[in-house]
Order: structure tokens, then C-alpha cells, then sequence
């Protein structure tokens, strides 16, 4: 019985870690393009609400908590070994958790994580350019954190719900 379960857990495993990759790919992409072709401050178009507009923070996402890099470096640290904790031992404990909906909120909220952090490491800083006018500006790692913890709030809530 044990042998059928182990290629659906790879599979899971398998899930989180290309979630992650493909989320910390298409960031650091992503930022190297507007870091090599907008200078900082500039927008490169406008579409109603809509710009794209090279910004470099210092801060959390959306522009929280402005020059604490340093604290939200160690942070991100902390966060991303206790996302790696639950993949790899949580379900364990909370079986639940190693279901394939779960993993791939935790590879969202690794790779946005990851893609964060390599900026901070490199720069100091986070380059971010998804800019909504009435939000401060966010980036792909941003928005892939902020879909993981929304996602997985919900799947908390129904697992709740079910017991």
C-alpha cells in the first residue's frame, strides 16, 4: 500500500518545486527586463488605470513597511524554511497538507518568497512595476505570495469547515 502512495506524493513534490521555479522565473524576468530597459521612476505606458512604471522598494509588498530591508530579508528567510517545513514534514503531522491544492499554494508563496529575495540579496531593494494608480506598485512575486496566502486561507477554512 505504501508504494502507491509514494508517486503521488513525488507528484506533489513535483508540483510544489515547478510552481516555485516557474514563479521565481518569470519574476526575475520579468524585473531584469524593466531594470534594463525603464529607468527608475519612468512608465513605460499607461492603459486607464494600468501602468507600468519602474519602482524600487525598500520595503514589503505594496509598499509596506518603507526601508526595512534588513527585517524583512530575515523575515523572508524564516517564512520560506517554514514553507519548505510543512512540504516536506507538516502533512506528517497535518495530513491534510499534502494534498496537491495545498502544495501548490506553498510553491506560490515559495517562489514569490525566493524571487523577493534575490532581489533584496543582489540590490538591496525589490523592483517593482505592476502599477494600478489607486495601489502602490507590486511586482509578479508580490502578486504570487498574496494568491498563495489567499488560497490557502481558503483551503484552511474549508478543512475547518470539514471537521
Amino acid at each position: 500500500m505504501r508504494k502507491e502512495k509514494r508517486p503521488l506524493a513525488r507528484w506533489r513534490y513535483l508540483v510544489f518545486f515547478l510552481v516555485a521555479l516557474f514563479i521565481v522565473g518569470a519574476d526575475q524576468v520579468s524585473k531584469a527586463w524593466i531594470r534594463s530597459s525603464l529607468p527608475e521612476g519612468y512608465t513605460l505606458f499607461k492603459l486607464g488605470f494600468f501602468r507600468i512604471t519602474h519602482v524600487n522598494n525598500t520595503g514589503a509588498a505594496f509598499g509596506l513597511l518603507p526601508d526595512q530591508s534588513l527585517a524583512l530579508t530575515i523575515f523572508a528567510i524564516i517564512a520560506g524554511s517554514a514553507v519548505l517545513f510543512f512540504v516536506f514534514y507538516g502533512h506528517r503531522y497535518f495530513t491534510w497538507l499534502g494534498n496537491t491544492a495545498v502544495m501548490l499554494t506553498f510553491g506560490l508563496i515559495l517562489g514569490g518568497t525566493v524571487g523577493n529575495l534575490m532581489d533584496r540579496f543582489r540590490f538591496g531593494y525589490v523592483t517593482d512595476f505592476i502599477d494600478l494608480s489607486y495601489w502602490p506598485a507590486f511586482n509578479v512575486a508580490d502578486s504570487a505570495v498574496t494568491m498563495g496566502v489567499i488560497a490557502f486561507a481558503l483551503l484552511l477554512l474549508r478543512h475547518a469547515q470539514t471537521e
